[in-house]
């Protein structure tokens, strides 16, 4: 027996956001520029509430302000607006709130707008909250978005995407239909990459978190948040630790993902962090290790992380 957990409504499509009805008197969470984008003027929003300081790899302590200053405003809903980042505090907040919640990711690769899961920043280190309240109740997908992105957002985006899905196949947690769903983003992934087809690309985005978001991602994501915490975006990040932890599981994607990697032509990454102290913190992450398909070791991962920054 398994368990696939969605939002309710998925709303995909070219303009889907624009044609929306929203709820009145509702409460925007958001990045700065949001309104210099021109977003909120897209979404024909009038009669609302905005948050609009969510910062790159937010911190708890923005979802507690956000709850501070909001707690006595009475607004019906929360409409989540950017990315990765915008979600992941919009639905932590929501949650605690207990408010009705629409995501909107204005970028494409993070799958936050589908998933259960938040990932914040606890004391200096990245954390993911996993919980059925994070679910949003709509989900809207609109590629308008992903016309004037900068392609380096584009190619963090694409890849983050691809490593979810591809690590989401490989989890213990899975079943037949997250593997299902997980090797059918990447194919739409791995075309659009290949042929820059930014359509592929957000289809692919979004089936990839109903896949890995039913499941969860592994090795590669546990390696990854040493590099995020100091600076590096996260899917420039995962380009090098899914690759090496693809190599490590022998996942049937490895040269898959290698290919487009290369593709894509991220620059090397490297690490501050004493290789002792960065190995005992991925340790510690328990929701990504124990779901990967091989035991990993405090040395296996010293290893890892002199292949990622030798590379």
């Amino acid at each position: 027996m398994f368990k696939i957990i969605q939002p309710p409504s998925i709303i995909f499509g070219k303009h889907s956001a624009r044609d929306y009805s929203f709820p009145e008197n509702c409460l925007i969470i958001t990045s700065k520029g949001a309104i210099s984008r021109g977003w909120l003027e897209y979404l024909k929003l009038s009669d609302y509430h905005i948050f609009d300081k969510v910062e790159p790899n937010p911190s708890i302590e923005t979802t507690e302000d956000i709850i501070s200053e909001f707690r006595n405003s009475n607004f019906s809903s929360i409409v989540g607006l950017g990315g990765g980042s915008s979600m992941d505090v919009a639905k932590f907040v929501a949650n605690k709130m207990k408010k009705f919640k629409i995501l909107i990711p204005t970028t494409f690769g993070s799958g936050s707008e589908v998933t259960r899961i938040s990932v914040l920043n606890v004391n200096g280190n990245k954390k993911s909250f996993h919980d059925d309240g994070q679910i949003a109740n709509v989900s809207i997908v609109d590629s308008h978005f992903i016309e004037d992105s900068p392609l380096e957002i584009i190619r963090n985006s694409a890849i983050d995407a691809a490593a979810q899905c591809s690590e989401g196949y490989d989890s213990k947690n899975g079943n037949p239909l997250t593997k299902f769903l997980c090797n059918k983003a990447f194919e739409l992934l791995e075309e659009g990459i290949i042929k820059m087809d930014k359509e592929k690309i957000v289809l692919g985005s979004l089936i990839s978190g109903l896949g890995f978001g039913n499941a969860s991602t592994t090795l590669g994501h546990a390696l990854s948040y040493v590099f995020s915490n100091e600076g590096i975006p996260h899917g420039h990040a995962l380009a090098y630790t899914t690759t090496i932890a693809h190599k490590f599981n022998e996942s049937i994607f490895s040269k898959r993902f290698e290919k487009i990697v290369n593709q894509l032509g991220f620059e090397k990454i490297t690490l501050k962090i004493d290789l002792d102290k960065a190995s005992e913190i991925i340790l510690d992450d328990r929701k990504h290790l124990d779901n990967n398909p091989k035991n990993v070791t405090k040395q296996d991962i010293i290893q890892l992380l002199k292949s990622i920054i030798k590379n």
